[in-house]
């Protein structure tokens, strides 16, 4: 059952008390709403002019930047956000570098079925590992990396469904409520460590190198912006932020983003929202490189919302 409206101070004590256990186990930890996203809004909201800022300011409402493995800055943080009713996990932090494999269930593919696939393809096993149970009826899967790689976060990169949290990321801690129900672990595996992530998958994890390629153009590109009108109500977004995914990491994105956004246009998304979903997937597939500055100075689209 979703948390109502009736019982915030409940929900935000169970989500403090289920953060500050994961921060004992060396999890790093921030509040979230009942959206999923950070419950602490940026202090530069409201200055379109001020720089990127990492927390380097010193307050609070960084996002992913906040989170701690210090109960009393964990305190402080749910103390400045008492609508809290979650907690988001960091991923690729010290000591376990978490990595976070994501299979959805809300873009209408079997995730489950291809990740399967993909391990039979190149040959690697998920182990026993943290399992968590989200509300849609997805599955988070806890992996750890190591420390001298960087997982960067991705949607659909590596089959329709499945997104990978990494570096920069977070994922929706157990416990967690939200308008649509509760994050649980799944049974057998609370007692779990996060498992090292198999060898083989961790390389498909990682992309490679952003070239500039002719193919914006060709077939390639007029592949990706019929998958875009192909988008029936309900679709829209997905199919576009999959298809921006596919052309930023070939190295075309720039060159194809405005045959995209005319694509999503004539799907029924406006334009705002279609650049908005560009800009995200572009942050998404290269979160330590150059990215679309937004079109509106109020925009600022966030690449860690969770799935």
């Amino acid at each position: 059952m979703a948390t109502t409206d009736r019982y915030p101070r409940q929900a935000t004590t169970l989500a403090l008390a289920h953060a500050l256990s994961a921060a004992e186990r060396g999890l790093a930890v921030i509040p979230l709403s009942r959206t999923k996203l950070p419950a602490l809004r940026s202090p530069h909201r409201d200055d379109p002019t001020a720089p990127p800022c990492h927390g380097a300011c010193g307050r609070p409402g960084h996002g992913v930047y906040d989170a701690s493995t210090d109960p009393a800055r964990i305190r402080a943080l749910f103390a400045a956000a008492p609508w809290s009713t979650g907690y988001g996990i960091a991923c690729g932090l010290p000591p376990h570098h978490l990595v976070g494999v994501d299979l959805d269930t809300k873009s209408g593919t079997d995730s489950t079925a291809a990740l399967r696939e993909l391990a039979l393809r190149h040959l690697f096993t998920i182990p026993p590992t943290v399992v968590v149970l989200t509300p849609s009826g997805g599955r988070h899967l806890w992996l750890t990396g190591p420390p001298d790689v960087v997982v960067p976060n991705s949607a659909g990169r590596l089959a329709p469904g499945i997104d990978i949290r990494g570096a920069g990321g977070y994922l929706v801690g157990p416990g967690s409520r939200t308008d649509h129900g509760a994050y649980t672990t799944a049974p057998g595996t609370a007692h779990l460590v996060p498992a090292p992530c198999p060898r083989t998958l961790l390389r498909l994890l990682i992309p490679p190198p952003r070239t500039t390629s002719p193919r914006a153009g060709g077939a390639h590109g007029r592949g990706l912006v019929q998958f875009v009108l192909a988008a029936h109500r309900g679709q829209r977004n997905t199919r576009l932020y999959w298809a921006a995914c596919r052309a930023y990491e070939d190295g075309i994105g720039d060159a194809l983003s405005d045959a995209l956004v005319d694509a999503a246009v004539r799907t029924g998304l406006t334009p705002r929202e279609a650049r908005s979903t560009l800009s995200s997937a572009a942050r998404m597939t290269h979160p330590h490189g150059p990215a679309p500055r937004p079109t509106h100075p109020h925009q600022h689209p966030d690449p860690n919302k969770p799935q």
